[in-house]
């Protein structure tokens, strides 16, 4: 699959700064997307897998060897195995007499790759590329794909596999992969069987407030401890720590974040549901697809991550997502429902926010307004929202 909307955002990014980082998770297809980018770029391309020891081999001496590539299209890939490349970065970007360019990409956040923002501000782009979405999966004659995305996630292998089993065994072994190799490969020393179990006891979480000391007390460790590894797994990109909106009222609001598994065939994985049939006779859809329509949106309306929150206050009011984009102030109601309605809690957070628009959002494709400045919008028919 052709991932255009994120070869667009490389062009835009490289137009403007020298370099462009694609962060996302492993095997989320940031190699291939900078392969077919590279396909359709005009320079000469270099390519530097980080993995491959003989890559990694010639970059013992950095600058000598990226100096040759003056005027090529230079791609890194793993590029948090070698984080001191970042100040040869900048000397080589800062010459005036010649031009690099580089695409860097990385399995692990930008927060987790301090030095990138540090060393390179003002020369460097970025772009978190994301499990397919649904805006990218939904057949060309308005079908809707989601209920496959929904079981198996947007990692690509597991998506197109050949069969539900297929798919299962793919995130099997990813988690297993993820747990032994990548984590210690990112420099966590964490122990497997213990971060394994805390990631299954995070599903009980999903959609839910972070109740770090109920979790330490299971599993018999520290509230910082379990904080730490909440926050590994945030900065590998397999959850969403959604922090809370504080407004200036008489109210008193929630101020625990809350925990989303960021791709819902991961979570399916860790709470062994294997077929959509098994998982609408659990308790988990509402939570689950709720999850799945707030990465769906984050995702296909491009709101940054920073510009995300929640809002909830002790009485019952909430806002399941809280986007600020343009200017405006956007809520954006879940609800795993067929006939979505506005309810009180809605009418609280319109007042208490002020919010330019809200929007129910529920499965399907319809999208119809419930009054003048509240809309229900069927997640197959997020294309009609403009921000």
């Amino acid at each position: 699959m052709k991932r255009t909307a994120y070869l667009q955002q490389i062009v835009t990014n490289l137009r403007i700064q020298p370099i462009c980082a694609i962060l996302g998770a492993r095997q989320v297809g940031k190699t291939t997307l900078a392969r077919q980018f590279a396909e359709q770029h005009n320079q000469k391309v270099e390519f530097f897998d980080l993995e491959n020891p003989i890559h990694l081999a010639s970059l013992e001496t950095p600058f000598l060897t990226l100096s040759k590539y003056n005027d090529y299209l230079v791609v890194i890939d793993e590029i948090q195995r070698k984080p001191d490349l970042f100040p040869i970065l900048r000397v080589l970007v800062d010459d005036p007499d010649k031009k690099y360019t580089f695409l860097i990409l990385g399995s692990a956040s930008r927060d987790l790759i301090r030095q990138s923002s540090e060393t390179l501000a003002g020369r460097i782009g970025y772009i978190e590329l994301p499990p397919f979405t649904l805006c990218e999966v939904d057949n060309a004659d308005g079908s809707s794909n989601a209920d496959r995305l929904l079981i198996r996630g947007g990692f690509p292998r597991s998506y197109l596999a050949q069969s539900d089993e297929d798919s299962l065994l793919w995130r099997e072994n990813y988690i297993s992969t993820f747990l032994e190799r990548d984590l210690p490969s990112f420099g966590f020393d964490v122990p497997t069987r213990l971060m394994h179990r805390f990631w299954m006891m995070l599903c009980a979480y999903h959609g839910q407030t972070f109740n770090a000391r109920e979790l330490a007390t299971s599993l018999m460790l520290s509230d910082k401890t379990v904080t730490k590894y909440a926050d590994i797994l945030a900065g590998t990109f397999m959850i969403r720590i959604l922090q809370p909106w504080f407004e200036n009222i008489k109210k008193r609001q929630t101020k625990t974040p809350k925990i989303y598994f960021r791709d819902s065939g991961i979570f399916n994985a860790l709470s062994s549901i294997h077929s959509l049939t098994q998982l609408a006779k659990t308790p988990k859809m509402g939570p689950l697809w709720e999850g799945f329509a707030l990465e769906t949106i984050i995702n296909c309306l491009r709101i940054k991550a920073d510009d995300c929150y929640f809002w909830s206050t002790h009485n019952d009011a909430e806002i399941d997502l809280l986007a600020f984009k343009n200017g405006k102030r956007i809520g954006f109601e879940l609800k795993y429902t067929e006939n979505p309605k506005i309810t009180k809690s809605m009418n609280i957070a319109l007042e208490d926010l002020k919010l330019d628009h809200l929007y129910v959002v529920f499965p399907g494709d319809r999208y119809f307004a419930l009054s003048d400045r509240v809309t229900a919008c069927g997640l197959d028919a997020l294309g009609k929202i403009e921000l």
